[in-house]
């Protein structure tokens, strides 16, 4: 990416990182799911998704502000004002210590009630149902005063912090493993403690790191209505749409458990992990990008802005289909090879959410566009309204007599319905936003889908489930999905990039 030049060059290193992290949570992740889910058990593993959600639901609060901090620290970051930067920063932390006693109060009475009285937890667990509640609270409480801090980092853009912490992370949760299949205890309550006491240390070292290394992190009284007033419309807003988002995600997980069962939640847990894998290989490119994408726009570069958002999408567009297609294709062996009983419907729910997470990756770059502006008004109220309205439907659908899998296509249907209506937000907040560019962008994408899986069809219809075939439709799918997106999907900016990597790679191995 040779405009730019050093920004160009920021970024691709800070994608790198964010691979490096996102490569680690992926097999850590990957092992450890596979152990935990064999050691707990499917009901206990279904248990603590469907229970630790529950805190998660409440923390709806803490992700409506966590997205207004991060936008107002890189904005004030852009605008090189160090005295407001850290009035903003303290602010924030401020209102967040107030949003995680607002989720304690709220956790420990409604959602208390809640575990008891209409959750479906398999007979004599519901003690260690509540050991897992109070610490998920516990953690949710840590979690929520943390945002500011990563807020911070991800605005200086120094993403290999990350990764560096992410290292130990994975240590601590092969330790974890390894603790749980040694450990003479209750499994579950046992494993909840130790997830409990990894994240309290992380977040602690994200903390320190940032009080070290950036000025504005330390908190100091402040109350500036000029800063609170924008900060706080604007996290109203994210708070509907984070609302209406949390009860799609956790309405899901509880109606499953009601109408189904905590084994089907299990399946549940286990497709939303290979979601996590699938986005982690594009997602971690957005946050990357997102620093300058507002940082230009805050200096009213909005050419840059625009350069930044098509990069962004096609260079994520590409790296969601270089992992998302082997694994659609080849996920009944890739889940028979990984937890050599999985769950009943996880491979049908995986494959409805790798469609899914594909629309709601490119809606994220639209998302960021319109987070830079300020104005979230429209935005939250059509996504948040689409999430929302998913529930009554699958209820629907579930009363009628229909399968469980009905949920994935309610899910489905409304992330297209929100790249829609957010591309169309975005064309009106930033008027030099061409969207026949993205979709063409989108055309060409999926051109590239259907020519790259039509030979692994082929493949799958002709010759038997094992890792020859595994191998060889993946090296088929990887060599069609790269040479087509280099030359559709990526614009000039990118495959320059990725031509002067391809150079540098192959000269230090002639030398």
């Amino acid at each position: 990416m040779e405009k730019g030049g050093g920004g160009d060059r920021r970024i691709a290193k800070n994608a790198v990182m964010l691979y490096v992290r996102m490569f680690l949570t992926m097999i850590v992740g990957l092992y450890t799911s596979r152990v935990v889910l064999a050691v707990l058990g499917v009901e206990d593993y279904g248990t603590y998704g469907v229970v630790g959600g529950i805190v998660a639901m409440i923390g709806f609060l803490n992700s409506s502000m966590s997205g207004a901090t991060s936008r107002f620290l890189t904005f004030e970051l852009g605008k090189g004002d160090e005295k407001r930067l850290a009035d903003t920063f303290s602010s924030a932390l401020i209102i967040h210590i107030g949003i995680a006693l607002l989720v304690l109060i709220l956790a420990e009475t409604v959602g208390l009630w809640f575990l008891c009285n209409k959750l479906v937890i398999p007979e004599g667990r519901m003690p260690a149902a509540h050991w897992v509640y109070q610490l998920s609270i516990a953690s949710a409480m840590i979690w929520i005063t943390q945002s500011p801090y990563n807020a911070t980092i991800i605005a200086h853009e120094r993403m290999d912090v990350y990764a560096y912490v992410e290292i130990l992370n994975a240590v601590l949760k092969l330790l974890i493993v390894y603790l749980l299949s040694i450990g003479n205890f209750d499994k579950l309550i046992l494993y909840a403690t130790l997830v409990f006491l990894v994240s309290v240390l992380i977040r602690l070292i994200y903390r320190i790191y940032c009080v070290r290394h950036f000025s504005e992190s330390h908190l100091h009284w402040v109350w500036d209505k000029s800063i609170l007033k924008p900060m706080l419309v604007y996290s109203g807003w994210n708070l509907y749409g984070a609302l209406c988002l949390t009860t799609r995600q956790q309405g899901t997980n509880f109606l499953i458990n009601i109408f189904f069962g905590v084994v089907f939640n299990a399946a549940s847990s286990v497709a939303t992990t290979i979601q996590g894998v699938v986005k982690g290989f594009t997602y971690s490119s957005t946050f990357a990008f997102r620093p300058p994408i507002i940082k230009a726009y805050a200096q009213g570069s909005f050419q840059e802005m625009m350069r930044l958002m098509k990069s962004a999408m096609s260079l994520c567009i590409f790296l969601s289909l270089l992992v998302s297609l082997p694994l659609y294709i080849e996920i009944e062996y890739v889940m028979d090879l990984w937890l050599v009983n999985p769950p009943v419907m996880a491979v049908e729910f995986v494959r409805l959410l790798i469609v899914s997470a594909f629309f709601a990756l490119i809606t994220l770059i639209y998302t960021i566009g319109i987070e830079a502006t300020g104005y979230n008004r429209q935005m939250n109220i059509y996504t948040g309204t689409i999430f929302m309205l998913t529930i009554p439907v699958m209820y629907i659908f579930f009363k009628m007599g229909f399968g469980v899998l009905y949920s994935y296509y309610c899910i489905l249907g409304a992330n297209i319905l929100i790249f829609l209506s957010n591309m169309v937000i975005c064309k009106h907040l930033v008027p030099s936003v061409r969207l026949m560019d993205y979709m063409w962008l989108f055309l060409k994408s999926a051109l590239v889908i259907v020519l790259s899986v039509l030979p692994a069809i082929y493949i799958v219809r002709n010759y038997d489930a094992g890792f020859l075939r595994l191998v060889v439709n993946t090296a088929v799918i990887l060599f069609l999905c790269s040479t087509l997106s280099y030359w559709l999907v990526l614009d000039s900016t990118s495959r320059l990039f990725v031509r002067q990597k391809l150079q540098s790679v192959f000269k230090k191995i002639h030398k």
